[in-house]
């Protein structure tokens, strides 16, 4: 239990390695899950079809987690979900696309288990006892991602998940930039950032390229 006032935030994988995507915050005895991914073996893992995070820390904490946030519907941000949904009884959040990947997911692996799933909107607001959370899209290679704006009793974290800033995504979906430099006037106390081609020089080509080149 982290002590009053104090927030700690737990990575359960997604560190240094392409998916297990899956951290915990910890406000006094309430925790928030971000994400449950899994990851796909290479060839030193012989005989695994799949890799998923280590939920030992959020099973000896079950009745403590008070939601479970999921940014988008790539594998390395959902996958994980059916291995983490029976572990926990409170709401899993996320966008209409993300949910609708889920559910797919759960009926395939946990046929029978009843998940309270909800959809939300662009810069709606949900109360997950101590942590409100402000839902951001911004555009990724899958449509319906959202950044995270996590209000705690130690302050604001913006928590951006995999994210592009792509001109002209073929929803016309925008990253919400507006919104984001407002939460910065405000105050933010921590960012988490998505890296994976952070060294990588230039600009990322949009997705409407894809469709082109199809």
């Amino acid at each position: 239990m982290s002590p009053a006032g104090a927030l700690r935030i737990i990575p359960l994988g997604g560190l240094g390695e392409f998916g297990l995507n899956c951290t915990v915050l910890e406000s006094g005895e309430d925790l928030l899950v971000l994400d449950a991914g899994l990851m796909f073996p290479t060839e030193d893992f012989l005989g695994v079809e799949i890799v998923v995070p280590d939920l030992s820390y959020i099973a000896e904490r079950r009745d403590r987690v008070r939601g479970v946030v999921l940014t988008h519907g790539h594998e390395d941000h959902i996958g994980a979900v059916p291995f983490l949904a029976p572990l926990v009884s409170c709401p899993i959040y996320g966008s209409p696309l993300t949910i609708g990947f889920t559910a797919d997911r759960l009926r395939d692996n946990r046929p029978g288990h009843r998940a309270e799933l909800v959809a939300v909107r662009d810069r709606e607001s949900i109360s997950a006892g101590p942590f409100e959370v402000e839902f951001l899209p911004v555009t990724h290679s899958i449509p319906d991602a959202f950044a995270l704006a996590i209000r705690t009793p130690a302050g604001t974290i913006l928590h951006t998940s995999d994210f592009k800033l792509d001109p002209t995504p073929v929803d016309g979906r925008l990253t919400d930039l507006e919104r984001i430099g407002h939460l910065g006037d405000e105050g933010v106390r921590l960012m988490l950032l998505d890296s994976t081609n952070a060294p990588v020089r230039g600009a990322t080509p949009s997705e409407r390229e894809v469709g082109r080149n199809l």
